[in-house]
């Protein structure tokens, strides 16, 4: 183990050096090889050392880095047109991350309401349990005292209803509400899902009262739930989108994608970003797209998470007192502990299976996109031989 590195104590980190990655496995220093179910927490959407995002990235790196916007970027272009052409969107603005695309989507809300006559409109209702992000803005609209503690005071206009509760939306909008914000998968908050019929239900209110929908699916989109977004399962459109992680596959890449009547408030020198859109994050978020998108992809996707599923539903009924239940949508799952979340994390750790934890004691499952059914029922083996040392463990320190 190196000595201690003179990094901020922000992180509590697993005891674990990984060298290299070969697809959905991760390569220690010592060469202990790990199912990597964590995917850079949905990031790694195509795996590690995926040979199409390599060779284009390499190929980009030989030409140019950055430019800035100060100049058009051909790359930029390419991938704009590929995502509006996907999507309810007609315009999008490039980011490094997600948290910054919410910034956006946040500031494209406020500025349409302030650009239709109505600067007072500025605020937004969030939900409980949401996670948008650590920047002041975003803490502030997920609301969660552990993230907003010790920051100053939080950012004002975020206003805050229990998730799933269409009756509470409605008593919360006011003369001041401009927008609905929500991600149609809870990923932080511990795998919990809006129902298609909540989020048809939030489509509906925002038309009747002139309010914005904006989608938070930065973990939940670009293909993590079998649809190339989440919201597409409930038949639905949004306003705004904000698209992060898995856009580029492991390269830091974010966007937010708008209507054209939503962005419309959006005028030069409004918004800006030095490295949003660079020529190496566009080349590589266009090779993703060249993955996503081709015919295949996203049933592929979708028939290994059921067989990714199926298995862990029959642990969930072979270990009650280890898994309480299985939650979540395609690739994108989560099992809430029946025990503390941190010592079935660690025991499926010692299986050499990477999970991330999640809020209300959920592990969460994200493989990359590109995953067999041959590992999926790996993964699930690993979890079950971890069900297993437990259950002993438990029975061993009774006895």
């Amino acid at each position: 183990m190196a000595e201690t590195a003179p990094l901020y104590d922000t992180y509590m980190r697993a005891p674990l050096r990984f060298e290299r990655g070969e697809g959905v496995w991760l390569i220690t220093e010592t060469g202990e090889r790990y199912l990597d179910f964590a995917a850079g927490v949905a990031v790694n959407s195509l795996g590690h050392a995926h040979p199409h995002l390599v060779a284009e990235l390499k190929a980009q790196a030989d030409k140019v880095w950055h430019l800035s916007n100060l100049y058009e970027v051909p790359g930029q272009e390419k991938l704009s047109k590929r995502l509006t052409d996907a999507t309810f969107a007609d315009k999008v603005f490039f980011t490094n991350s997600g948290a910054e695309a919410l910034e956006c989507a946040i500031k494209t809300a406020r500025r349409y309401q302030f650009s239709k006559g109505h600067p007072e409109k500025y605020h937004i209702i969030t939900f409980e349990g949401a996670f948008h992000g650590r920047t002041i803005a975003t803490i502030a609209a997920g609301g969660q005292e552990k993230y907003l503690e010790g920051f100053g005071p939080k950012a004002p206009g975020f206003d805050q209803v229990p998730f799933g509760d269409l009756d509470a939306v409605r008593a919360a909008i006011t003369d001041a509400t401009a927008a609905i914000l929500i991600e149609p998968v809870q990923g932080e908050g511990g795998i919990r899902p809006a129902t298609n019929e909540f989020l048809r239900g939030l489509r509906q209110i925002c038309d009747e009262h002139g309010l914005l929908l904006v989608l938070d699916e930065v973990q939940s989109g670009v293909g993590r739930t079998g649809k190339l977004f989440a919201h597409e399962w409930a038949g639905i459109t949004p306003d705004i989108m904000a698209v992060a992680k898995g856009i580029g596959g492991g390269f830091p890449l974010g966007a937010c994608l708008a209507t054209a009547d939503a962005a419309s408030g959006m005028k030069a020198g409004t918004h800006g970003s030095t490295y949003g859109g660079n020529p190496l994050a566009m080349a590589v978020g266009n090779a993703v797209l060249d993955i996503v998108l081709a015919d295949g992809f996203l049933q592929h996707v979708r028939d290994v998470a059921l067989v990714f599923r199926q298995g862990l539903a029959s642990l969930k009924d072979r270990f009650p007192d280890i898994i309480e239940d299985v939650r979540g949508e395609g690739l994108l799952l989560g099992i809430k502990a029946a025990i503390p979340q941190s010592d079935l994390l660690q025991a499926i750790r010692a299986e050499h299976l990477l999970g991330v934890p999640a809020g209300d004691n959920v592990i969460r499952l994200l493989p990359p996109l590109v995953v067999t059914a041959e590992e999926a029922r790996e993964g699930v083996a690993r979890i079950e031989r971890a069900a297993e040392s437990l259950r002993a463990a438990r029975v061993k320190k009774s006895a």
